[in-house]
């Protein structure tokens, strides 16, 4: 019956390969941001483990809603393997810096996405994409925003203590009220 209903192809095929990139990257985040809970887990940070599980939790429905946009879409969408992620951290500060280098690079890749859809006149998925390129937004301003307190507190063990009490509270919306 789909058949019937829609005789072409609904997306081009560049669009769908760059959109399974996407599911990729976005499952890697997520297992990415699963190590980062269990370094901070096992160290005691038991609020930066939690912000870590939530940011997880975020990269894994992002994967599901590109997953599930595909297949509305009447496309292959491919569930990938994850490689390693990396687990091992030298300071609490340098987790974020990790994060804040895993957004910039989903940023720059759902950019990539946008150019690509401009380029094949693919107005539909560039109108999807357009809820990824506000979140990226807020990705990227709530790693900077976490970084910050490393760089106003210090890395001493008072200020460790006041992040981990803190890091629950950083939200995009603090920046939206200003």
């Amino acid at each position: 019956m789909k058949d019937i209903l829609r005789r072409h192809a609904v997306l081009k095929d560049e669009v769908v390969d760059i959109i399974n990139k996407q599911i990729k990257m976005e499952a890697q985040s997520s297992a990415g941001y699963l190590a980062m809970a269990a370094w901070c887990d096992v160290r005691g940070y038991d609020n930066c483990a939690q912000f870590f599980f939530n940011q997880s939790d975020q990269e894994r429905s992002h994967q599901l809603k590109f997953f599930h946009y595909l297949v509305d879409m009447e496309c292959d969408a491919v569930s990938p393997s994850v490689g390693e992620s990396q687990h091992d951290f030298e300071t609490l500060r340098s987790v974020f810096e990790k994060t804040l280098e895993l957004e910039i690079s989903v940023t720059d890749s759902i950019h990539e996405m946008v150019r690509v859809c401009r380029q094949v006149g693919d107005i539909a998925t560039e109108e999807f994409l357009r809820w990824f390129v506000q979140e990226q937004i807020e990705e990227e301003y709530v790693a900077r925003r976490c970084l910050e307190l490393f760089d106003v507190l210090g890395e001493d063990k008072i200020a460790l203590g006041m992040i981990e009490e803190r890091i629950l509270d950083v939200k995009y919306e603090d920046f939206q009220a200003q």
